[in-house]
């Protein structure tokens, strides 16, 4: 395992264009964080973006304690490799849809009516922007 304490290299870079889910974790809970599956998008500037509803348990709990990680795995059939990128949160009133087209095309065949109509749906619904600003990144390759 190897931790760079301040950025994304260009292989992180790399991975976390790849259509894989990140797992969520999130500060400011009483019990052990529960991480949860997201769609997420990382900026050349080596931020982490996803979109979520304005009056979700996450927001409302960064709102509080902006402390927030993603963990995103390579699938089984590859070989092991594992990345995780810590740091301060800003919730962001706006770009949320956008991210959401993106990431929609990025993880559903967009030709299947019902994925069309699940992007619809989101697309219809009140989002807000999660940016993730690194301070700490770990990564394990074998």
């Amino acid at each position: 395992m190897s931790t760079d304490t301040s950025s994304l290299t260009t292989e992180d870079l790399e991975f976390l264009r790849r259509p894989l889910h990140g797992f969520l974790s999130v500060a400011g809970a009483p019990l052990p964080p529960q991480p949860r599956p997201v769609w997420f998008e990382v900026t050349a500037e080596g931020t982490i973006h996803l979109f979520t509803e304005p009056d979700s348990l996450k927001v409302r709990r960064l709102r509080r304690d902006p402390r927030a990680s993603i963990v995103v795995a390579a699938p089984v059939g590859e070989h092991e490799r594992w990345l995780s990128v810590a740091g301060r949160t800003t919730v962001e009133p706006d770009g949320a849809h956008d991210l959401a087209a993106r990431l929609g095309a990025r993880y559903w065949d967009l030709d299947d009516p019902v994925r069309a109509a699940d992007l619809a749906g989101i697309m219809a619904a009140d989002m807000v922007r999660v940016v993730i600003h690194p301070e700490a990144v770990s990564r394990y390759q074998y």
